[in-house]
């Protein structure tokens, strides 16, 4: 018998562990600025938040929804697995309004009902066990308090760059759901369950025009993106799968229009209140 078999709870550990180094390769806050900041303050307008109010943004990154919450007034505790993405926000702006904090989206260290409201911006999505992580954001988010979420659709150009990659990645351990579920309203709608009411989902699409052509969009993710550049990292030993890849991941940016400048990616935003 595997020792995966004998100790589910040691996968988990390192599974969590993973995750943690995965997020730190690269430069996810160069992602952050150049393609998608403009996702943290529509998330937080979504979501009302409003000065004053003591806001959870939850796998916060370096910030990009924990700092226009904070500018709105609000008492912000932005938590993350990963320790250097919230050292990268620390440093970027050393706002007194937020407290950064390293915590696991799948057992969030807060009290019940201790928010008024709980946000992700491209977030949660990426913690392995969505029912887990459904039932803590909830559970942290006082009632009649907000929960807001902002994640890739599985249609969208990043739910198709995950599907394109999944063939040169090693096979999940089971039980791990993948990330751009999130995207999919049922299934959030499903997860939250009868605990949240006035539920508001709406999909939209982020404008890219960072990239001219579709290499300048593959190689600016193998540098700075952390589930891509680990999956090159396990790819080091077999360039002909490497080149595959590059070829495949070419041809999916073209589609989606990177030959023409400019490209569409598709989220969804939905808000909801607890009951």
């Amino acid at each position: 018998m595997s020792t995966t078999q004998q100790n589910p709870a040691l996968t988990d550990v390192e599974l969590k562990a993973r995750h943690r180094g995965m997020w730190a390769l690269g430069d996810y806050p160069a992602v952050v600025t150049d393609v998608i900041a403009e996702l943290g303050p529509v998330l937080v307008d979504a979501t009302g938040i409003a000065p004053g109010e003591r806001v959870l943004d939850v796998a916060a990154g370096n910030g990009n929804a924990s700092f226009p919450a904070a500018r709105v007034g609000a008492e912000v505790v932005a938590s993350d697995l990963t320790p250097a993405l919230l050292e990268a926000g620390r440093v970027e702006e050393d706002d007194p309004r937020i407290t950064w904090t390293e915590a696991d989206a799948e057992a969030l260290p807060f009290d019940d009902s201790s928010f008024d409201a709980v946000i992700s911006c491209v977030g949660v999505m990426f913690a392995p066990h969505h029912q887990l992580a459904a039932d803590e954001l909830v559970r942290v988010c006082r009632p009649g308090g907000r929960i807001g979420l902002l994640s890739w659709t599985p249609e969208g150009f990043i739910g198709q760059m995950f599907a394109t990659m999944k063939p040169y990645a090693a096979a999940p351990p089971p039980g791990v759901q993948p990330a751009p579920l999130w995207g999919s309203e049922d299934h959030v709608r499903a997860l939250l369950g009868e605990r949240v009411e006035d539920v508001v989902a709406t999909r939209r699409r982020l404008q890219v025009d960072r990239f001219a052509k579709a290499e300048e969009f593959r190689e600016f993710f193998k540098a700075t993106y952390g589930p891509t550049i680990a999956i090159y990292h396990a790819l080091a030993g077999e360039p002909e799968l490497a080149a595959a890849l590059d070829r495949d991941l070419d041809a999916l940016a073209d589609r989606h229009g990177a030959g023409q400048g400019s490209m569409e990616w598709e989220y969804l935003l939905l808000t909801a209140r607890r009951r």
